[in-house]
């Protein structure tokens, strides 16, 4: 391939009397093509000739596959050799990075909401080292306000449905008012499953909407960018508070966290409105929707049959209840360590869940109630065969010894008559 350096060094030469023959020799080209570039006296122009990738035919697939699953550059290379593929992974490798790149090239309108409109709820894990040395998991929740983006801030144990509903209460109580609407992701707590678009709730959570008066919204899956008011306030609260802080335990971090957002997070210019949130929140809580009456009762609802020795079973210990709840399904309320017994409306009796198993927990007062209840022993006490098989009942009256009727040996002679003896054989 000749250059353009290679043309200007061919002129040169014929500039200072070369000849064809002799330029040829020192640029080491045939004559014929040192004549052509002479008599043109134009520079060559090369074009890039279209080359056609082995990959080609099977762009629309990786295309499909990569909208559904962010599939990498090797399951890539699995699929389509399974599809008659034999080119390079190197190939594969680079046309799923472009894909990629394309895609990533998404514009979005930013959302603003108006005060009380909307607020935003998710959850962040933080990693606890142990005394021991083992690592523990605790959980935050955090309820962001749309409009001032003030955050709600309470540590947890566990994500069970009566925590996540009662960190809700909380943050009502803590903001004084409750949003029109919130926006969670696709949580075991909030959606039970999707179908042909449509939201399924969870039945407590629907009712617990319900009861405060707010719509619920889900937002699409794989889309974290839609909660971006409250994924960003996680990794504010991961480096101005976690990082560095000393765990204790739950109830301290609560009250650490809550001093922090007051004195730290409350009063702080936000990045996006350019305003404190305080003076932000002041605006918006006057719009947030009054709190109700009575507060939703989140606790944890089971059912239970009271046996005849007036014990229930529940988490590995026996509860003693009232007799009057023998052979009936009792209600069994689960809040904060607290275990409620209601007989239809009636609450029964309220003991404290021991940390322990195989337990037994009871009121003395239940089994002297029993002992004074004198229906329940004429019941118990009216017949003697109560609970006894009749094939045994002649045997426990009687014994096993049987009395026989003692006669003089006369009454059996009157019976049979008197003996007749043959004659003597002559």
């Amino acid at each position: 391939m000749i250059t353009v350096e290679v043309v200007m060094d061919i002129r040169s030469l014929a500039k200072q009397g070369y000849s064809h023959r002799q330029i040829a020799r020192v640029t080491g080209l045939h004559r014929a093509t040192v004549k052509k570039y002479l008599e043109e006296g134009s520079v060559p122009v090369y074009r890039k000739r279209a080359r056609t990738s082995s990959l080609a035919p099977y762009y629309g697939m990786i295309t499909d596959w990569l909208e559904q699953q962010d599939y990498r550059g090797t399951r890539v290379y699995d699929l389509v050799q399974q599809e008659g593929y034999v080119g390079s992974y190197d190939v594969v490798r680079r046309y799923v990075k472009t894909v990629k790149e394309e895609r990533g090239r998404t514009a979005y309108i930013r959302f603003e909401t108006m005060p009380g409109q909307q607020a935003q709820v998710d959850f962040g894990d933080f990693q606890v080292r142990e005394p021991d040395g083992s690592i523990s998991t605790v959980y935050s929740f955090l309820m962001v306000l749309g409009y001032s983006r003030h955050t709600y801030v309470e540590f947890l144990d566990h994500c069970t449905m009566a925590a996540f509903l009662a960190c809700h209460q909380h943050a009502f109580g803590f903001f004084g008012g409750v949003p029109a609407e919130i926006l969670y992701d696709n949580m075991k707590n909030v959606v039970v499953r999707r179908l042909a678009g449509a939201v399924e709730w969870n039945r407590t959570f629907a009712g617990f909407c319900a009861h405060y008066g707010y719509k619920p919204l889900a937002a699409p899956p794989y889309a974290a960018w839609v909660k971006g008011k409250v994924e960003r306030p996680i990794d504010y609260l991961r480096e101005r508070f976690w990082r560095g802080y000393v765990f204790r335990g739950i109830a301290e971090a609560n009250q650490d966290v809550r001093q922090w957002n007051m004195t730290t997070a409350y009063p702080r210019v936000h990045g996006t409105t350019h305003e404190p949130v305080r003076d932000r929140f002041l605006r918006e809580q006057p719009h947030l929707g009054p709190l109700p009456r009575t507060p939703y009762d989140i606790s944890e609802k089971v059912w239970r049959k009271v046996y005849k020795d007036c014990q229930l079973s529940f988490g590995g210990n026996r509860y003693v209840v009232a007799h009057e709840c023998v052979g009936r399904k009792v209600l069994l309320k689960i809040l904060n360590g607290t275990l409620s017994v209601y007989k239809d409306d009636t609450l029964v009796v309220v003991y404290r869940i021991p940390p322990e198993k195989g337990l037994t927990v009871q009121d003395p007062r239940f089994y002297q109630r029993l002992k004074e209840d004198r229906e329940q022993q004429r019941r118990k006490y009216h017949s003697p065969w109560r609970g006894k098989s009749r094939a045994t009942r002649g045997l426990l009256s009687s014994g096993l010894s049987c009395e026989v009727m003692r006669r003089s040996l006369s009454v059996y002679d009157r019976m049979i008559g008197p003996e007749e003896v043959p004659p003597c054989p002559s």
